[in-house]
């Protein structure tokens, strides 16, 4: 064999070689190997929503070379939807899938960080907790549940809710038992709803048996595969309880302090791209499920105004109890609120000038 052609062979089996050995993320060589559990509060039939888990675990997985692996569970097989957060702070899993607002029952502060009652949207949501202080106020209230949030998600602006009967004003919510979420219960309740709390999956049966006359869950392409419209015909929007709703990771804080820090990295990545995977899957399938629950026969309907004016005033009250009595509320609302009015202002201008008109004209079939 010619000796330069040699030479010049093994220097390209050697390049190769180091090539393929720099092409191996160099993370999944030195990092050690992780394993967690994470369980969600959704069921598995729900593959948005619940799906957002599965995301998180796969980018993960590919980022650290396999290194470090979630194993995703349903609600219910390991522990019920609504135990998703006890399950993380006891330590029962290293990781949860849930809405804070689940869990206003331990202290209503928990809503602020998914969504209140004339909240904010979606992008406003978003703007508060990464580059609002938000993250940062919502981690230092979770502190005392021994957890680590990260925003996991959004269904964007929710809809009302299926109801037995229509609702033509403020006096037709008289003894209506809803099943609703986070604080719209304490808000709606004056008003004279009887609000329940039941997880995704014991909606239909209470909803079919009658032991409650109305629910509210998250928007059409989730509403119908629960097959609400089956057994109530009137479907209302908006959710004025959930303009922007965050689902959120919750990490059990000595499982999450003890990972390497490129572990960390990889796991804010992840739940950065299911935060932007999940609303905009959202919006592309319930722009295809309402026309398919309009086709079904499904009765649209806008809340009464009088409903949603009774609604603002009794959460504008509520608000400023909670301010006066409860010091963690207080220090994440009184900063939200500030953040909400001048956001609020910007969206004004540009935003919603360009939106109304723009819908205006498409509704006028222009």
């Amino acid at each position: 064999m010619d000796r330069r052609s040699f030479i010049r062979g093994a220097g390209l089996a050697t390049g190769a070689a180091a090539a393929s050995t720099l092409a191996a993320p160099a993370i999944a060589q030195e990092m050690p190997q992780v394993r967690w559990r994470l369980t969600s509060s959704f069921p598995n039939t729900l593959e948005t929503i619940y799906g957002g888990a599965e995301v998180l675990a796969k980018s993960v997985s590919d980022m650290t070379g396999g290194k470090f692996a979630i194993d995703v569970f349903p609600a219910g097989e390991l522990v019920p939807g609504l135990q998703a957060l006890d399950a993380a702070q006891a330590g029962t899993v290293e990781a949860a899938h849930t809405v804070l607002y689940y869990y206003v029952g331990k202290d209503p502060t928990f809503a602020i960080g998914s969504a209140i009652p004339f909240g904010l949207n979606a992008r406003q949501q978003n703007a508060w907790l990464y580059h609002g202080g938000g993250n940062e106020l919502i981690n230092t209230f979770l502190a005392d549940y021994n957890v680590v949030g990260l925003p996991g998600g959004n269904t964007g602006t929710q809809m009302g809710g299926w109801f037995r009967k229509e609702i033509n004003s403020v006096a037709d919510l008289q003894g209506l038992k809803m099943r609703i979420a986070g604080l719209a219960g304490r808000v709606v309740e004056p008003l004279g709803v009887v609000p329940q709390q039941l997880a995704g999956g014991d909606i239909y049966p209470a909803l079919e048996r009658g032991t409650i006359d109305a629910t509210e869950w998250v928007g059409p392409f989730d509403d119908e595969k629960l097959g609400f419209y089956q057994v109530a015909p009137f479907y209302y929007y908006p959710a004025f309880w959930e303009a922007g709703p965050t689902v959120h990771f919750l990490f059990n804080k000595a499982a999450y302090d003890g990972l390497p820090e490129p572990y960390k990295a990889a796991l804010d990545a992840a739940a950065k791209a299911t935060n932007l995977n999940m609303l905009a899957l959202y919006d592309v399938n319930n722009t295809r499920a309402i026309r398919s629950l309009v086709g079904k026969g499904v009765q649209l309907r806008a809340l009464p105004r009088d409903v949603l004016d009774a609604s603002y005033e009794q959460a504008q009250t509520l608000y400023g109890q909670l301010t006066n009595d409860n010091p963690k509320w207080k220090a994440v609302y009184e900063p939200w609120r500030q953040f909400r009015g001048e956001v609020y202002e910007w969206f004004r201008v540009a935003e919603y000038t360009n939106d109304s008109y723009s819908y205006a004209q498409q509704a006028a079939g222009k």
